[in-house]
């Protein structure tokens, strides 16, 4: 087989560290975003929280950079970027967080324990010992927001021994967790959601309902799932009114225990922290991003003197000294582009966030769902010049508070749908109509697809039966099989 050499010539985009940082940071709901600069600011050094502004002007060598004859970089070190007056501004991300009035409102922020928290709490008073605590502290920091362990005990086997040297069987890790599920809330630490209904149902009192709930979850899971009821009826020896009870019991079960382990947290915890505040006076609206936790930002001062000392000495630098300034100019750098991705971001937040508001103006002024307008990721897009999966960056996660309330930004976005008389409407409003017909179905003979696509039909809206079926899963709402009751 013959070698043959050839020459390709490729292109390739490169994101800069900036563009990178940007369109991570642009992802980040607010409340992460908090955490995130918390941590840049723990991780580098050069990069201060300050609202003083830096004075004084000072020249610096432009040109200064490791000697030819060293491997240790290529890269000149610019000290002009960062000793200017006008290049290290106090960067105020909180400007613009006021009312019209001129008077900031308050915004509700969670201050109670996490669920994690709440857990450790419960682990503490436990009779374990230090290292089985160890463990069970590891497990916890596994349990997801759900309330469900997502990862697996041999993984979690793998990580104690590489990351903590704590050598553990797979079997000793099941005993601290069927410590940990025994904690409130009930069903906390399940690797499943079968496994989660079972350790609610053995927490109550016993009873032939919860006696059958327990052996139908426990061996028909399955067909309990998929609503064969004839088939668990025969199997287990139960009349429809006793499977009947067994529903009702299993019904007030919850799925998702880490979502609301108590009235007093559950109401903090669901609390949700809005990015943006759009707030109505005298038939105008005004936009602000909610930074009011967000610190100021800016280059340490200290940091760049100690750079200008190097390039002051850099004809007499020892290597150790040149690795020295290359660190600090990497740490310069790094802080550089933080504070204008941080800057970007808010921008490009800002801009999306005017352009949605302009298209949805009237529901804004009214908080009337009728009011909405078809609106895709792509008319955002051609408004703002930005391209869709910037909007789509956006979009995911962030939240507007309103004078009505607090939406997700996702809930503006709709496709535009006609009626049989060419008028142009949102799918949200054959979305509404499609949740309406299926609340009022007999849930006996729940509607299928192809009966649903015939009723809006009738009610003028020409929609396929697959269109049906992808907004009746974005609804959340399962097919017609798994709606039935008996």
């Amino acid at each position: 087989m013959a070698l043959k050499q050839q020459l390709q010539l490729k292109q390739q985009q490169k994101l800069s560290p900036l563009q990178m940082q940007v369109i991570k940071l642009t992802e980040l709901p607010v409340i992460e975003l908090e955490e995130r600069i918390k941590q840049e600011l723990e991780d580098n050094p050069a990069l201060e929280e300050g609202l003083e502004p830096l004075e004084g002007s000072s020249e610096y060598d432009d040109d200064f950079s490791p000697e030819e004859d060293t491997n240790i970089s290529q890269e000149d070190i610019a000290l002009g970027d960062y000793m200017n007056d006008e290049d290290i501004p106090d960067y105020q991300i909180r400007s613009g967080n006021k009312q019209a009035s001129g008077v900031q409102e308050e915004i509700p922020f969670s201050v109670a324990s996490s669920l994690h928290e709440f857990l450790l709490e419960q682990l503490g008073v436990c009779s374990l010992n230090e290292k089985d605590k160890k463990i069970g502290e590891y497990i916890i920091g596994n349990i997801d927001e759900s309330g469900y362990l997502d990862r697996s005990l041999p993984a979690i086997s793998d990580d104690l021994i590489f990351q903590q040297n704590i050598d553990v069987s797979v079997p000793k890790l099941e005993e601290v967790l069927l410590v940990i599920q025994d904690f409130e809330p009930a069903g906390i630490g399940a690797r499943n959601l079968q496994e989660c209904l079972l350790l609610q149902l053995k927490r109550k009192n016993i009873s032939t309902t919860v006696s059958n709930a327990i052996e139908i979850i426990s061996n028909y899971f399955d067909e309990f799932s998929k609503r064969h009821y004839d088939k668990i009826m025969k199997q287990v020896g139960l009349d429809e009114a006793q499977l009947k009870d067994v529903i009702q019991e299993i019904t007030t079960l919850n799925p998702k225990p880490g979502n609301s382990w108590g009235d007093s947290l559950s109401t903090t915890l669901n609390t949700i922290i809005p990015d943006f505040i759009v707030e109505s006076y005298n038939g105008e609206l005004f936009l602000s991003l909610n930074n009011r936790n967000v610190p100021d930002l800016r280059v340490s001062r200290e940091y760049a003197d100690l750079l200008k000392g190097y390039a002051g000495n850099k004809s007499s630098m020892s290597s150790d000294s040149k690795n020295a300034a290359i660190f600090v100019k990497q740490k310069l750098d790094s802080a550089r582009w933080f504070i204008d991705a941080i800057k970007q971001r808010q921008d490009t937040l800002q801009r999306t966030m005017q352009a949605i508001l302009d298209m949805q103006y009237d529901f804004f002024l009214t908080g009337d769902e009728a009011q909405l307008r078809p609106m895709i990721l792509k008319d955002v897009a051609e408004r703002t010049g930005y391209d869709i999966s910037t909007i789509s960056r956006v979009s995911n996660s962030k939240y507007v508070q309103t004078n009505f309330g607090i939406y997700p930004l996702k809930y503006f976005f709709s496709e535009s749908m006609q009626t049989d008389s060419g008028e142009e409407i949102s799918s949200r409003e054959v979305k509404a109509i499609l949740k309406e017909c299926i609340d009022n179905e007999d849930k006996r003979k729940p509607l299928t697809d192809d009966k649903l696509s015939d009723i809006l039909k009738e009610k003028g809206y020409i929609i396929a039966r697959r269109t049906v079926a992808k907004y009746r899963e974005q609804l959340n709402i399962p097919v017609a099989r798994l709606r039935k009751e008996i």
